[in-house]
């Protein structure tokens, strides 16, 4: 049995900085430490449940944050900065799960800690078929296009509702509350890995009854950016339209498409100053 797990940062318990999660910042070793022992929960708590092989995507910031030799369950590891498919590099249908650890609420969110969407300098709000997603709601298009369920996130509790608007079934591992955007009531990092060990291990139990996020037919993603110049920019690519104000429509033929087509116009607003 196959876990793909992709891993940020902001939802691990005790971080609300961005100098935590930043390679030049003061608490950062000590932050992917936190990080780390998370993942290695989620690992152990599906191996528990008779998962065999594992790969962790490091889809935070530069995406080289973790130490491959730290990883518990012999997992492979996905590095990088430059990837194709972004947070979701790695996963086709061969895998029978997704975990997403350590994840957080979208830029549009209420006093979600450390909240964004890809990338926050230009993106103000993204929506799938017109509900609100944050990078659980995104990601969750390839894992629906590979017909993999998503089976576990965890992070902070909007994080936690976000998800479930789009993977029924998901088992989420709420390891602190966000109080606004930069403060949060955490659990003691071994309460924290305990909850997403026994969280994990449910999520592998129960995989015949976690259906692989679907969204009809017709999907589409409405981007509402930050300036014109972002709007300008994307608008340059094929199936990506003017809406209203500083927004823009993303239309694809199927859902795998429609994520590549955003992750393009992740990359091309990257190019230009924030």
């Amino acid at each position: 049995m196959k876990v793909f797990i992709s891993s940020d940062m902001e939802g691990t318990a005790g971080l609300v900085d961005w100098d935590q999660c930043s390679r030049d910042g003061s608490q950062y070793a000590h932050a992917v430490g936190l990080l780390t022992a998370e993942i290695n929960a989620a690992i152990k708590g599906a191996a528990d449940a008779g998962a065999t092989e594992f790969l962790v995507n490091d889809s935070h910031s530069a995406m080289t944050n973790l130490r491959p030799d730290a990883l518990a369950g012999r997992a492979r590891y996905l590095s990088g900065r430059y990837k194709p498919m972004y947070m979701m590099e790695g996963l086709d249908d061969s895998f029978d799960a997704v975990f997403l650890v350590s994840y957080h609420g979208s830029a549009s969110s209420h006093a979600s800690t450390l909240s964004h969407t890809y990338y926050s300098p230009s993106l103000a709000e993204v929506r799938i078929n017109d509900v609100v997603a944050g990078e659980s709601g995104v990601n969750a298009l390839v894992a629906g296009a590979y017909g993999v369920p998503v089976s576990l996130v965890t992070g902070d509790q909007v994080t936690a509702e976000e998800t479930l608007r789009f993977c029924p079934g998901v088992q989420t591992a709420v390891v602190k509350r966000s109080v606004s955007r930069y403060a949060a009531e955490s659990l003691h990092p071994s309460d924290a890995t305990e909850l997403i060990r026994d969280r994990a291990r449910t999520a592998i139990e129960r995989l015949d009854r976690t259906p692989a996020p679907g969204f009809g037919g017709a999907t589409d993603l409405t981007l509402t950016f930050r300036s014109s110049d972002y709007l300008e920019l994307a608008c340059r690519i094929e199936g990506v339209r003017p809406a209203t104000g500083l927004s823009a429509r993303i239309t694809a033929p199927d859902t795998l498409e429609l994520y590549r087509r955003f992750v393009t116009v992740v990359f091309l607003c990257r190019s230009l100053p924030g």
